[in-house]
């Protein structure tokens, strides 16, 4: 596959969803969006247009004058709104580092704040769509989706595979489970052929360039 010019427009969806119980609460996960926000960066950086997705409750979106378009969500609902007006119309490259819930309340109160009970309180979750499994679905010849697999280390390259598979990625980054919260990132990038690269350990926004590079010219 020859690689994207300058100029091409990258989808880049960042930081964790928040599944609501009701008005007040929420199933949330602890995600900064950090990586993601960087990413938006290095792909302005390198001259191409940027569209990025940012999640609640995540790092200040990058405040550029041209060439990046922000939009929000909240909840994986909300997401799945956004890639069916952006994906694959508005976009060359989709890169789905979105932290998004795998199970959502099944009955969120609609309005209103549930009240203690001494009782206590079960809640029924259901599983939340697979979203970047639907754009693959509805891709365009030449378009790239990038997925993240977050596992612990021990499972990691056996679940990137199997999940780049699954889904019909073109590539996916393994990251470790056990590096959440760090500033630094150990990220693999895993080819659809199985071939895989790592630059190591670095911080969030020199892997963040170091990936841009590698998805666009590949």
């Amino acid at each position: 596959m020859p690689g994207l010019p300058q100029g091409a427009t990258v989808l880049i969806t960042a930081g964790p969803t928040y599944e609501p119980i009701d008005s007040v609460r929420f199933i949330g996960n602890r995600s900064s969006g950090r990586l993601g926000v960087e990413l938006a960066r290095a792909a302005h950086a390198m001259g191409h247009n940027v569209i990025l997705a940012l999640g609640p409750n995540t790092v200040p979106a990058p405040n550029f004058a041209d060439r990046l378009r922000v939009e929000r969500f909240r909840s994986c609902t909300d997401l799945e709104s956004l890639l069916a007006r952006l994906w694959p119309e508005q976009a060359d490259v989709l890169i789905m580092a979105a932290a998004v819930a795998d199970y959502r309340p099944k009955h969120a109160e609609a309005s209103g704040k549930l009240r203690r009970q001494a009782e206590g309180l079960t809640i029924e979750l259901e599983a939340t769509p697979d979203l970047v499994a639907g754009c693959v679905q509805r891709r365009r010849p030449g378009q790239r989706i990038i997925g993240f697999a977050l596992e612990p280390a021990a499972q990691l390259m056996a679940s990137a595979a199997s999940k780049i598979k699954r889904k019909g990625l073109d590539a996916i980054v393994a990251n470790s489970l056990e590096t959440m919260d760090s500033d630094e990132i150990h990220g693999t990038l895993v080819q659809a052929d199985g071939s895989s690269e790592s630059p190591g350990p670095l911080s969030k926004s020199m892997f963040a360039a170091w990936l841009v590079d590698r998805v666009m010219r590949v």
